[in-house]
């Protein structure tokens, strides 16, 4: 079992999250959704000989959302993280 995270782009309320998970969830070999919606992340919890990332991607691009190649938060300026 792997997980993946993948970077949502165009959700915006309850309805988004549960289309993301019903897109992935419908894919074999995908065992867990967990969706962020105020982060616009989703982890992904599948069977990486049933199914790849590229189809996760292709579904969720089918279901309206896209996805970002890298995070879109950045870090504030000035944080103790910088």
């Amino acid at each position: 079992m792997k997980t993946e995270t993948l970077n949502v782009t165009g959700m915006t309320c309850g309805g988004c999250v549960a289309s993301v998970k019903r897109a992935l969830g419908a894919l074999t070999g995908v065992s867990t959704v967990a969706v962020s919606l105020a982060d616009g992340r989703v982890d992904v919890g599948f069977d990486e000989n049933l199914v790849g990332r590229e189809a996760m991607r292709d579904a969720l691009r089918h279901a309206g959302y896209g996805v970002a190649t890298q995070s879109v938060r950045t870090k504030p300026r000035g944080s103790c993280c910088s």
